[in-house]
């Protein structure tokens, strides 16, 4: 991770968690898998200290733990997941998400997982019908089924998973490490160092048998030490409900696939029309469960199949179908590809080409933003020809001389165009020397991102600073 990425974990480890779990989530993530006694050692922390830290980190998915190296038998080593510990900025539009497309109860339910890292669904239900029931009129209550059939569907379209035995993540070892022994406060399925499928771990979207009877209860004002007393009776009179032992997380992957695809949509209705996205969201739709995440394409659609599932509210004909197909085939964007021609033809959408189109679309349009339309052609033509001299970008942009000149090294001076030297012979005199411009397509983007993960530690430290008094 870079410097930036550290910080910027550092600092929501410490909005979240407090002063303590950061230093041993930054330590983690500065030095490397470490087993308990080295971390104990340069950190300078009581063990009990240390190992509650590392119980909050793994609770919530920002720590894994694994047999040492040196095989079984050696301290287990734990390594902390700097791109786990980021994800925490989505949060809010994770909650968002929820809440547009399963209203306030899969808010709730996304709400509490998030801030919980891993719970039982009989746990989960109950705490949600409780706040959902505060805040309805006297007299009325939401009924636990109602909030199981919300879970259900969550499941069911992967927002939720389960977390998987340590045997079945793949973690050396069938136990939980000997030094940090998991609870069901810091369940072991968060040894997982593997993002999880339905592949690797089968019963990763398979609900329990849950009985789980009732409704919501209001929470009263307690008074001084009721809670206490509250707390240890809930402890001692606690149900059995079929799923002890059972854990689940948010499947982050899925709300990230969720995200890519209503980018790729909202693209396709700003370059061509209202319709041609409905097509496109519809292909999406009907393989958002099969499909991969990493996969770089959607699984081949027949148009037979494409037509049927269509909102009907559309009333789109089979000929006018055909020829949008065609037209979003035939566009230079490439975001519907052709694989075969059976059923009437079969149809995919290249997710990678299509977030690298939006990718250099984002570039495009920061050069524009920060430094003129003409540094965006320049930096356009860039893109579109790959290699080019000085004398080529002024006739090919048509822009003369002295400005392109200065453009280009404006834009090489912050690193968004790249210059790249060809000698002639092995002196590398000047004058024998092609010196061609381009832009690195990947390396830029990084490069824009490291810039935002900058601005979020420059933000994070303003509103942490005091305000001045006079």
């Amino acid at each position: 991770m870079t410097a930036q990425e550290i910080c910027l974990c550092g600092l929501l480890l410490r909005e979240h968690f407090g002063e303590v779990v950061e230093k041993v989530g930054t330590h983690l993530l500065r030095s490397g898998a470490q087993n308990l006694r080295t971390i104990v050692h340069e950190t300078n922390l009581s063990v009990d200290l240390v190992k509650k830290c590392l119980c909050v980190l793994v609770q919530h998915g920002a720590c894994s733990f694994t047999v040492g190296r040196k095989g079984p038998g050696s301290p287990t080593e734990y390594h902390a997941c700097g791109e786990r510990i980021l994800r925490v900025l989505r949060y809010p539009r994770y909650i968002y998400t929820a809440k547009t497309l399963y209203g306030d109860t899969g808010e709730l339910i996304i709400e509490e997982l998030l801030q919980r890292g891993h719970v039982t669904m009989s746990s989960t239900v109950k705490t949600v019908a409780d706040r959902l029931t505060q805040n309805m009129e006297e007299g009325q209550s939401l009924d636990y089924s109602e909030v199981s059939s919300t879970f259900s569907k969550l499941v069911e379209t992967h927002f939720l998973q389960r977390c998987p035995p340590v045997g079945a993540a793949g973690t050396s070892g069938g136990a939980a490490p000997a030094e940090a022994p998991a609870t069901p406060a810091a369940p072991a399925a968060a040894a997982s160092t593997a993002p999880l499928t339905a592949e690797s771990f089968p019963e990763c979207y398979t609900l329990p048998q849950v009985t789980l009877t009732g409704r919501g209860k209001r929470q009263l004002v307690p008074e001084d030490g009721e809670d206490q007393r509250n707390a240890k009776r809930a402890k001692m009179t606690s149900e059995s409900h079929g799923d002890e032992g059972i854990y689940w997380q948010v499947n982050f992957e899925r709300f990230h696939q969720y995200f890519r695809d209503q980018a790729i949509i909202s693209a396709v209705a700003n370059k061509l029309d209202q319709t041609s996205s409905e097509i496109v969201r519809t292909i999406l739709r009907m393989s958002e469960v099969t499909t991969s995440p990493t996969a770089t394409c959607t699984k081949p659609l027949s148009t037979n199949e494409i037509f049927r599932s269509l909102p009907a509210s559309y009333n789109i004909p089979r000929h006018i179908l055909d020829q949008y197909l065609t037209l979003l085939v035939d566009d230079p964007m490439e975001f519907v590809g052709k694989a075969g021609e059976s059923g009437g033809g079969m149809f995919v959408v290249n997710l990678h080409k299509a977030l690298a189109n939006l990718a250099r679309a984002t570039l495009e349009s920061i050069v524009q933003e920060r430094f003129g339309s003409r540094s965006a052609r320049i930096f356009r033509l860039l893109l579109r020809k790959r290699h080019l001299e000085q004398k080529q970008v002024e006739d090919f942009a048509m822009i003369p001389a002295k400005e392109a000149k200065d453009m280009l090294y404006t834009l090489l001076s912050h690193n968004l165009v790249q210059l790249q030297e060809i000698p002639k012979t092995p002196d590398f005199a000047p004058s024998r020397t092609f010196y061609l411009y381009t832009v690195n397509q990947l390396p830029t983007a990084r490069m824009l991102l490291q810039n935002c993960y900058k601005l979020l530690i420059c933000d994070q430290c303003f509103s942490c600073r005091p305000w001045p008094t006079s």
